[in-house]
């Protein structure tokens, strides 16, 4: 189970690295739940493949940006991912995160994701 998880969670990070949304086609679960960090204070939740698709499809494909995960730790069927976003060319340009992450019969169930920082 947890090399199974830890293979998933790699795909996943590499498809925002390589800016590649085609990878997560076969990673996602039909009932995946995902909760991101904007807007404050609680951050949105999404509900469903096809939604969770089209918000990091989105995310991926927006321009100047670059993902680069600074830490995995997995233990069975959770991850911990401890992430750094950035965008433009300004060093304080980025933000710091975690994403809690859950993966059941080899597709993401659930992506909690938390910021320090200020998304604006």
């Amino acid at each position: 189970m947890q090399t199974e998880t830890s293979t998933i969670i790699e795909q996943f990070n590499k498809a925002f690295q390589v800016k590649d949304a085609s990878i997560l086609t076969d990673l996602i679960s039909e009932d995946c739940v995902m909760e991101g960090a904007y807007p404050p204070p609680d951050g949105s939740r999404i509900v469903g493949r096809t939604e969770c698709l089209g918000f990091w499809e989105e995310l991926i494909n927006t321009p100047d940006t670059r993902f680069s995960p600074e830490l995995v730790s997995v233990t069975g069927e959770k991850a911990v991912v401890l992430w750094r976003f950035e965008w433009g060319t300004e060093k304080k340009s980025h933000i710091r995160g975690v994403n809690l992450m859950t993966v059941k019969d080899g597709l993401i169930t659930e992506a909690l994701g938390y910021v320090k920082g200020s998304l604006s």
